[in-house]
């Protein structure tokens, strides 16, 4: 391993362990903030969300402006009606779960037990959607947008300020107004908690950091499809050889940091995903045990109601079904593609908000104790 690869290794687990401690402090889960709109009318977390994506449209732009980070970011591609029905199968799976991919992790990292359902269940659906991939990815083609723009700004052939810059404008007005009318603050916090507009910012900061170090922003999604892969490696090698899925490279690119081409994929070899993705996922569970540790909380409860075993570990599925599907993930399409007005994350978004309102349906008559 050269020095940059291992500059690199440890600057995501330090990227990740921050994240875990932010999240945690904060119980800043994405999942949750869907899941409380429709189930209890509260906008409260979202809100804060808008805050965190407000933040990075600014902070992006100079990590562009500065020439070293390739624009739009690696891994986005042009939209599909296939980023919709992601999104709405990845809302259904994370209100099921509990947690989004990264909520998973650092509730997993707290000793929520559940969420160590959730992340098999991640694991075993990211799997699954190996084996239909081929179908899959010719749907998606079928039902591409007739675009070749990745973002509204290529869309409209104009900077990408122009058309960020009115927007950031009129939604800063509005969190303002929240600020003044208290609507951004809980007013009755226990100690150690972090008030979720401060996770929001410092969030929108280390996203920053990732896409400074990396030239992307964060997101872990093809690591639990290689999980899968080294688990279907050693278990089924031949099967393993003929999923074609588990061949590809869909990463291939300089990192700002330099150290030469970049590559990587779901299958099985440690590449630039796992040099990446890995000790962002260790640093979340650490940064979050670290905090839950530090606060006295760090416990786990095995004893589970069998309602919520299931929804556990069939939300994990679906999410890793369809964090596949879509493709990537809620943090890496609401944190790191709306900033740049990524049309496939305005279409996972807009799948993930019917998603969510049909999970929430599912989680209450379902799930819940009456």
């Amino acid at each position: 391993m050269s020095f940059i690869h291992l500059y690199m290794l440890t600057g995501c687990l330090l990227i990740g362990f921050a994240a875990g401690w932010v999240m945690h402090r904060s119980d800043y889960c994405v999942a949750g903030m869907f899941r409380d709109l429709f189930l209890f009318r509260s906008t409260f977390m979202l809100k804060t969300l808008l805050l965190l994506i407000l933040v990075s449209i600014p902070l992006f732009e100079v990590a562009r402006l500065t020439g070293s980070v390739k624009y739009p970011f690696p891994l986005f591609g042009t939209p599909s009606l296939a980023n919709f029905l992601g999104g709405m199968l990845f809302g259904i799976g994370m209100v099921l779960a509990g947690g989004c991919v990264v909520g998973t992790l650092y509730k997993m990292g707290a000793g929520r037990f559940p969420s160590l359902l959730a992340f098999f269940g991640l694991v075993a659906g990211s799997g699954l959607y190996a084996e239909i991939h081929p179908y899959w990815s010719l749907f998606s083609r079928t039902v591409a947008l007739p675009t070749k723009a990745v973002t509204v700004p290529q869309l409209l052939a104009l900077p990408s300020w122009l058309v960020s810059g009115p927007l950031l404008l009129v939604f800063s007005v509005l969190v303002v107004r929240w600020f003044r009318r208290g609507q951004m603050m809980k007013p009755v916090v226990v100690d150690g908690y972090l008030q979720p507009w401060k996770a929001a910012i410092l969030l929108a900061v280390i996203g920053f950091f990732s896409v400074l170090l990396v030239g992307m922003p964060l997101g872990i999604t093809t690591a639990y499809s290689k999980m899968g892969a080294l688990l279907e490696q050693s278990l089924v090698p031949e099967h393993y050889n003929q999923v074609v899925f588990f061949g590809l490279y869909p990463l291939q690119y300089i990192p700002p940091v330099g150290g030469g081409l970049l590559r990587g994929g779901p299958g099985a070899s440690l590449d630039g995903i796992a040099l990446i993705q890995f000790p962002l996922i260790a640093g979340i569970i650490l940064g979050a045990a670290f905090s839950a540790w530090r606060l006295g909380e760090w416990r786990i409860q095995f004893s589970l109601p069998m309602r919520q075993v299931i929804s556990a570990l069939l939300g994990g599925i679906i999410m890793g079904l369809a964090s596949r599907m879509a493709p990537a993930c809620n943090i890496w399409h609401l944190m790191g593609g709306l900033p740049i007005l990524a049309m496939q994350s305005i279409l996972f978004l807009a799948g993930l908000l019917p998603g969510a309102w049909l999970g929430g349906i599912l989680l209450s008559r379902l799930v819940l104790p009456r």
